[in-house]
């Protein structure tokens, strides 16, 4: 009492609620200009808005004549976004930037705290605002921008294709079928950034006449701000009693509410689990841990809880698998819904996993593939069904997650026995079903074990592999020492014979014999395929006895035949590295590392009917000189010699020609028209 004569009122004021402009009025802020910077003075163009989303979007003009403002700047902008030419869709039909366009944003979600007030004559006039808009500069013109300069950069590119050949390839398309949206996908599809963009681009803008802070219109809209009656009738939001008028000042705060991160719906604390019912409660624990023992779910369940009460609600929630609590299946998948992957109803995703848990009564390891092929589920519903209760173990299969309950099954007899009559019934369902075989029905202990030792792990592998390789390397040095043997024998005989060898003498030429020194580490330590010995009379030149010579050119020939029947055109560079890699594939002692030239090569590419087309490379190709010499193959005798030979002619006048040229070309030669395919087979 003492504080309140301390502090006297001096002045009452009356409060007046005005509802003229009740959801028409918004605040405007510009938070990146100075307050003592407005746009009152500036001209307006235009204003639109979205009233749903609370959008704005004003356009105002920019000063071009001030000093400060870089005409060349402004020049080049305009051009960017509008190219050259000018028409109705343009963003600055003047050439010039002459305007800028501000975009808003919601500052405030939940602005019922907020109201416009204008106090005069000892009156204070409230105004509810009905959104707090903040309004930047908005840049989309340079988004535009960018897209003129890519749709240009996509025409030059596109120029030379566009004048090729107007064929439209065939493309092999994928139909999928859809599977049905789930709940919880089609709120992650709303709740995604680009669905609340296509919400918001449906709005349609609503455009608004902008009127200066001196115009007459915005003078007879201010007179809005007050209130038009002062009778008591207008005004009965503010007579209240004393609490109501605090709430009404100090609301709760539903904001802070909502902004609270939301617990999943299947999770609950302990605190409020044990609020329950005793039933809902182990069907809440059993439905989120899916297999549990009877002892660790006692202690969940809290002290003092009667386990007798817990026997009879586990049954109906939980099945007994060796000694253990597993869920219903239909407590996961009650009825009238589906799988998540492959759509299956809820009917037939309990029996498949039924068949499970049944499995698991026989035997402690399940194999995956065993499940599927007598279900017929999809692998993901059988995967989701093992990871309930099973552990996945390497080349073993799925093991029960749990030890077997040695415990609760002497504790509880009659519970078992009750147990072991539902899953004969459950039994003898699944044998309609599915029909059992008799190898289905009982456990495999015997097969199992005899089947044991065929699963191997990887050290094992690793040391088979080990014995074979040793085995096997035992065998290639027996057959080498043999060989060795043999060679020796034969250059033994070479010797008594060299007074009869012939060395043949070529004149000198500018063509150097071919390199094959990538490849002398595989000729197992000859040079040219001939064994280095210290008292060897073989000059390793190159050369062989004259015997030989017939031999080295029938082998030459019948590689070069060869390759060129596959491949039909070869540069010489493509034709030595094809050459040196058959040399590495030849065994020691082969006729053909006698040493090849490139003279010799060329000469028998053009014995065996091949020609030399003279291709007119451009002059600053960066190709080597084999890269340039181009063979091909003339008559190959099959029905596409005439058009192969068309061809040839075609890129011995020029290296490059576009594909209808080559199509025309054929056909005028040839007589006939060609379709795509044929074509394809010729050029390939």
């Amino acid at each position: 009492m003492a504080n309140e004569e301390d502090d006297p009122i001096i002045q009452e004021i009356d409060v007046f609620l005005a509802r003229s402009l009740l959801e028409k009025l918004y605040l405007f802020q510009y938070p990146i200009r100075p307050a003592s910077m407005t746009y009152d003075d500036v001209t307006h163009l235009s204003a639109k808005i979205k009233p749903k989303q609370q959008k704005v979007e004003l356009e105002m003009a920019i000063d071009t004549l001030n000093p400060n403002y870089c005409r060349s700047k402004g020049e080049q902008i305009a051009l960017n976004v509008d190219g050259t030419c000018t028409d109705e869709t343009s963003t600055y039909s003047s050439k010039l930037m002459d305007k800028q366009t501000f975009c808003s944003s919601q500052a405030a979600s939940n602005v019922s705290r907020y109201a416009a007030a204008v106090y005069k004559k000892g009156e204070l006039h409230l105004t509810p605002l009905h959104g707090i808009l903040q309004l930047r500069p908005s840049f989309t013109y340079l988004d535009k921008a960018d897209a003129k300069h890519r749709e240009r950069e996509a025409a030059n590119e596109g120029g030379d294709s566009s004048q090729d050949e107007a064929e439209d390839d065939v493309k092999q398309i994928t139909v999928r079928f859809s599977r049905p949206e789930t709940e919880q996908a089609r709120q992650r599809r709303v709740q995604s950034y680009e669905f609340l963009q296509k919400r918001q681009a449906e709005e349609h803008w609503v455009h608004l006449h902008y009127y200066g802070l001196k115009d007459s219109r915005s003078e007879h809209e201010r007179q809005y701000l007050f209130s038009q009656g002062h009778g008591l009738a207008e005004n009965t939001e503010l007579i209240k009693s004393p609490s109501e008028y605090l709430m009404m000042l100090m609301p709760p705060s539903i904001e802070e509410e909502s902004d609270k991160p939301m617990a999943p719906s299947n999770v609950l604390s302990m605190a409020q689990l044990r609020t329950l019912p005793l039933a809902d409660q182990i069907k809440i624990l059993m439905k989120n841990v899916k297999v549990m023992p009877f002892a660790n779910l006692m202690s969940l369940l809290g002290s003092g809880t009667d386990s007798t009460a817990v026997l009879r609600c586990i049954q109906q929630v939980a099945m007994l698998v060796q000694g253990n609590w597993v869920v219903k299946s239909d407590v996961l998948y009650p009825k009238d819904t589906s799988s998540p992957h492959s759509g299956v109803p809820a009917e037939v995703l309990c029996r498949g996993r039924d068949f499970v848990m049944w499995k698991f009564t026989q035997d402690r390891w399940v194999v995956r593939k065993e499940v599927a092929a007598v279900t017929k589920l999809c692998p993901e519903d059988v995967k989701d069904f093992l990871e309930h209760m099973s552990v996945a173990r390497i080349n073993k299969g799925w093991e029960f997650m749990l030890p077997y309950d040695e415990d609760f099954v002497k504790k509880h007899p009659d519970i078992v026995q009750r147990q072991h009559m539902l899953w004969m019934g459950i039994q003898a369902k699944l044998e309609k079903v599915y029909n059992l075989l008799k190898e289905h029905l009982t456990p495999k202990k015997q097969e199992a074990q005899s089947a044991h030792p065929l699963l191997v792990s990887g050290e094992q592998r690793v040391n088979m592999a080990k014995a074979k390789v040793k085995q096997n390397y035992g065998q290639l040095e027996k057959e080498f020492q043999k060989q060795k043997t043999e060679m020796k024998s034969n250059d033994a005989s070479a010797k008594t014979d060299v007074s009869n060898i012939r060395i043949k003498e070529e004149p000198l030429s500018d063509e150097e014999p071919m390199d094959t020194s990538a490849y002398e580490g595989m000729n197992n330590g000859v040079v040219n395929g001939l064994h280095v010995e210290e008292d060897s009379t073989d000059a390793l030149n190159g050369h062989l006895p004259g015997g030989c010579i017939d031999r080295v050119a029938q082998e030459l020939k019948a590689f070069v035949s060869t390759t060129f029947k596959k491949q039909f055109v070869l540069t010489l560079s493509e034709l030595k590295r094809l050459f040196n890699l058959h040399l590495a594939s030849l065994p020691p002692g082969h006729t053909l590392f006698s040493g090849i030239s490139d003279k010799m090569l060329q000469d028998m590419v053009l014995d065996t009917g091949c020609k030399q087309i003279l291709v007119p490379f451009p002059p600053q190709t960066a190709a080597s000189p084999d890269e340039l010499k181009v063979y091909a193959l003339w008559e190959a005798g099959d029905t596409y010699d005439q058009h192969r030979q068309v061809l040839l002619e075609i890129f011995s006048k020029n290296y490059r020609v576009r594909r209808n040229v080559i199509q025309n070309q054929l056909s005028q030669e040839c007589g006939e028209d060609l379709n795509k395919q044929e074509v394809d087979r010729v050029l390939k």
